[in-house]
């Protein structure tokens, strides 16, 4: 997926697979916590940590994306943050093709 489109729409963008290779799952979610950033996944594992640990987040963006190509996937994503922007935040968010779910638990 390409970040930068998420990055040039004004958004901070850390990517975690190059600076933070092989970190546990807990780990990014405390990264994204320190930097008060939501976390944008395409692993569900996350759903988990979120719901039946009841980790805090500053928010989670689960990516169901799947066959879709990078540029379509970025496009999606960009469109989403643009428009939900300020409701992303502190809530898990699951972006797929056809619906977009925000779910505010905190």
């Amino acid at each position: 997926m390409r970040l930068s489109r998420v990055g040039n729409a004004g958004h901070l963008v850390l990517y975690v697979a190059e600076s933070q290779q092989g970190a546990g799952d807990q780990d990014v979610l405390d990264l994204a916590n320190s930097q008060d950033a939501p976390l944008l996944t395409q692993d569900k594992d996350f759903g988990e940590l979120v719901y039946r640990l009841k980790r805090l987040h500053t928010g989670v963006i689960l990516l169901r994306l799947a066959g879709l190509s990078a540029e379509l996937k970025s496009d999606l994503t960009a469109r989403a943050i643009r428009d939900h922007g300020v409701r992303l935040a502190g809530s898990f968010t699951v972006i797929s093709v056809s619906i977009i779910r925000i779910r505010r638990d905190q």
